[in-house]
Order: C-alpha cells, then sequence, then structure tokens
C-alpha cells in the first residue's frame, strides 16, 4: 500500500512520500511542499505542513465512527496559516494520516542520513 521508497524527480519537484491516495512532494527550488491529495495540488510550507500534520492528528477518528448521534460522512480541515481547507470523509482522512506519517518519517529519515554522511565526511 506505501510507496514511499520510490522516488521520482521531476524539474520542479522530488516525491518525498506517495500512497494510492496521493502523494507529497518537496520544491527545493521554491522551498515548499505540495500535497497531492483528493484531486487538488496544494502548496504548504514546512510550517503550515506542519499544522495540516497537527489538525489532521486531532480528529478523532474512532469518536466519529461510534458517534450515532452525528453523521461521520464529512470533516472539516482547515488550517489558520493556509488559504485552504479539506472536506473529507473518514476513509480520506486515515489516507491523508498515512501520507502525513511517511512523509514526515521520510524528512526524519533524510535528515538522519544527511547527518551522518556530515560526519563522516567531516
Amino acid at each position: 500500500m506505501m510507496t514511499g521508497v520510490k522516488t521520482k524527480t521531476t524539474d520542479r519537484f522530488t516525491e518525498v512520500f506517495g500512497t494510492k491516495a496521493g502523494t507529497v512532494y518537496q520544491s527545493d527550488r521554491e522551498g515548499c511542499w505540495y500535497i497531492d491529495f483528493a484531486g487538488k495540488l496544494v502548496k504548504f510550507d514546512y510550517r503550515t505542513l506542519l499544522l495540516l500534520k497537527k489538525s489532521i492528528y486531532r480528529v478523532d477518528i474512532e469518536q466519529l465512527i461510534l458517534d450515532s448521534g452525528k453523521s461521520p460522512e464529512i470533516e472539516m480541515v482547515f488550517i489558520c496559516a493556509c488559504n485552504h481547507c479539506y472536506f473529507l470523509s473518514i476513509l480520506q482522512i486515515i489516507a491523508l494520516k498515512e501520507l502525513l506519517e511517511g512523509t514526515f518519517a521520510m524528512l526524519e529519515l533524510n535528515q538522519i542520513l544527511h547527518d551522518r554522511l556530515s560526519r563522516m565526511v567531516i
């Protein structure tokens, strides 16, 4: 299901992590990330990417599923510092959470590798 190991590079983007539901790209030239998810390609700086992650992690999926008094069909995910919001189903929230988890794991792995290689050179 996860395809985070492959990397596609174009002249504009480098794929950071992808699943069947979406892909996160990094643009070194622009110093930002693009998330291709739910039929939209949205630009994020690192701060707003962290805010999106925090916002998605705050959604209590179990409560949405178990709450019989509320229709758990659509949840709005809004980020204060961004002009974009997502209207997502529970399955899409789970998919976006998986995408963000993989993305931040790849970013952390990249930082660890960079640190180790830098130490070897010095």
